[in-house]
């Protein structure tokens, strides 16, 4: 049995508990997720140096996972678009049962291994991707199955797994264990489990754009203004870099049309447009490079 689906006997009598004491218990689990994460950090950073590499070289994020791993995953996956700007078919979370199991169970579909193989087949999954296959019990043949081939083809693979005796920590390049232990609910992985598999993607996907140059200073750069309140955080964001009015910052960011990076080296270096296109161009992108340059 896998220290997940373990029964703790701390546990054996929690419906009699009282709810205080059910919330303290639960919120304890939380800690400790988080403790394991902190335990791994060596691994998460590794994986987000070695991550980067590849997704400068125009990489892809392939995430594989079932049941709450899978969501979880998609969850990360979902966010990177309107966070930093990242493509859309960059940041791809393959779902053991297909899309229609991110919303309804379909717990057997984790048994497949021929279904993760087709998807990255799919895909046409290469030695400039990212696959973070993430299962808690470490023996998903789906996500198993999906390492294998992925590493076959030359991508890095990172194996994201909360049982010491998980198979996938075997199969995979980079494997980063969280051994959270058994939960309150024994089996029940969307508790603690889920709670350190999203804060180490958290760390993998967040520092993976900070090393692209998706951030500058602590903020969002790239994100996509795309409802008022983003609008006037980013007239925030451009005043703050440039050291400008809102009334320039909101002026400039409509030449630019609405790219932060682009209105805030207008703005900083008292370029027009198009020279300041250049010098971000020339940057890759990068706006500490393109500020320095």
């Amino acid at each position: 049995m896998t220290s997940t689906e373990t029964a703790s006997r701390r546990y054996a009598t929690i419906e009699d508990w009282s709810s205080t004491e059910i919330v303290e218990g639960i919120v304890e689990g939380q800690f400790s997720a988080i403790a394991a994460v902190q335990s791994a950090r060596a691994a998460i950073a590794e994986v987000i140096d070695r991550a980067a590499q590849r997704l400068e070289a125009g990489g892809r994020l392939i995430y594989l996972g079932a049941g709450t791993s899978g969501r979880i995953a998609t969850q990360d996956a979902s966010e990177l678009p309107p966070t930093f700007s990242w493509p859309y078919e960059r940041a791809v979370s393959l779902m053991a049962g297909g899309d229609s199991a991110f919303t309804q169970a379909a717990e057997g579909a984790e048994d497949s291994e021929q279904q993760a193989v087709d998807a990255l087949e799919r895909l046409g999954v290469n030695d400039l991707d990212v696959v973070l296959g993430i299962a808690a019990s470490g023996r998903t043949p789906f996500a198993i199955a999906g390492l294998v081939h992925a590493r076959e083809k030359g991508a890095l693979t990172v194996g994201i797994y909360n049982n010491p005796e998980g198979r996938i920590g075997a199969v995979c390049e980079l494997p980063i264990l969280l051994d959270t232990g058994p939960e309150f609910l024994a089996g029940s992985t969307r508790m603690k489990a889920g709670t350190a598999q999203k804060a180490a993607l958290n760390c993998i996907s967040t520092g993976v754009m900070m090393k692209l140059g998706f951030v500058y200073r602590g903020l969002m750069v790239e994100m996509r203004a795309t409802n008022a309140k983003l609008r006037e955080r980013a007239v925030r964001m451009v005043a703050q870099i440039a050291q400008t009015d809102a009334d320039a910052a909101r002026a400039t960011l409509e030449t630019a049309d609405g790219s932060i990076k682009l209105a805030s080296l207008m703005l900083a270096r008292s370029l027009d447009r198009n020279a300041a296109q250049a010098r971000l161009d020339a940057a890759k992108g990068n706006l500490r490079r393109a500020m320095e340059g």
